[in-house]
């Protein structure tokens, strides 16, 4: 890893498939140094014992991170059957056990509980903040969290695999916010057998797949290569979704300044999203307003 404290403006995606036994920041903090970049964030946490697609965003590609962190997220996991622990995963102590295991007909008799608009319990072992402090803070203290249901948007959910009477494997589609570990506690009291959570794998995160992530190891050869900057992707890759409007350099430069251009676009709708571009690059988001691209956020300066 480079050693100079002098950081360099270096803006884009990079997609890493996490290791286990590394918290979400530790990568993004060793990326960050890979890159020798000023600013970096991630779209995403992953609990340390979980592997898989981390979205990284260095410099102006931090502004497009909600873009990543709204939208609909893959995961794969092991569920173990029998036993509930103190974290709802296999980190945990454990805490009750149960002799009884469903058969498949009842564990796919369940699933259809957990799909579509489902309220859930983050697990007191989570980051939620409770009157300032973190949940897992106040867990490790000894003290009984009592946290509030969030609501979940889960798109699918589905069990594809059974390697044995103890231990399914379940793949999940959801939204923002969901708690791997809450469904496959929820899902073992529903049962009537309990469960956590043993192994945990993000396959997608909005736009971004295994098929695009690094292992951090590959991350730190490339640095040492000195052809990393070759894999990292455009800022604007994960505004798929929204229309570009194409900008002169007048208009870039009023709209890096905070001020309302008049655009004539028949196909855009009033209030939706936009991004601007000069160029090919991303000049500001905006909202579409009776004929006005309203900037809500610069996103990088012309050149």
């Amino acid at each position: 890893m480079r050693s100079s404290t002098k950081r360099h403006d270096i803006s884009g995606w990079i997609i890493v498939d996490k290791p286990a036994g590394i918290t979400s920041a530790a990568v993004v903090h060793r990326v960050r140094q890979a890159f020798n970049a000023r600013k970096a964030g991630h779209a995403g946490t992953l609990d340390p014992d979980a592997t898989g697609v981390l979205a990284l965003a260095l410099g102006h590609a931090t502004k497009t991170i909600p873009f990543v962190t709204d939208a609909l997220k893959t995961y794969r996991f092991a569920v173990r059957l029998g036993q509930s622990t103190t974290t709802d995963d296999a980190s945990g102590d454990i805490i009750a056990h149960s002799t009884f295991r469903p058969t498949n007909v009842e564990i796919n008799n369940a699933i259809p509980s957990f799909i579509g608009d489902i309220e859930q319990i983050p697990p007191q072992f989570s980051a939620v903040r409770i009157q300032g402090k973190r949940a897992y803070h106040l867990a490790r203290d000894g003290q009984n969290v009592t946290l509030a249901a969030r609501k979940l948007w889960v798109e699918d959910l589905k069990m594809t695999d059974r390697r044995d009477s103890d231990h399914i494997t379940l793949e999940m589609t959801c939204g923002k916010g969901g708690y791997v570990r809450s469904i496959a506690r929820d899902l073992g009291e529903k049962l009537g057998c309990l469960a956590h959570v043993c192994d945990l794998r993000r396959l997608r995160t909005g736009i971004f797949s295994l098929s695009d992530a690094l292992p951090l190891s590959r991350i730190e050869e490339l640095e040492r290569e000195g052809t990393l900057s070759t894999y990292l992707r455009p800022i604007e890759s994960p505004l798929t979704n929204l229309v570009e409007i194409r900008c002169t350099p007048r208009q870039a430069e009023r709209l890096i300044h905070g001020n309302p251009v008049t655009i004539h676009e028949k196909q855009i709708t009033d209030n939706e999203r936009v991004w601007a571009s000069l160029n090919g690059k991303i000049v500001a988001l905006g909202t579409y307003r009776h004929g006005r691209l309203h900037p809500s956020r610069v996103v990088a300066v012309c050149k």
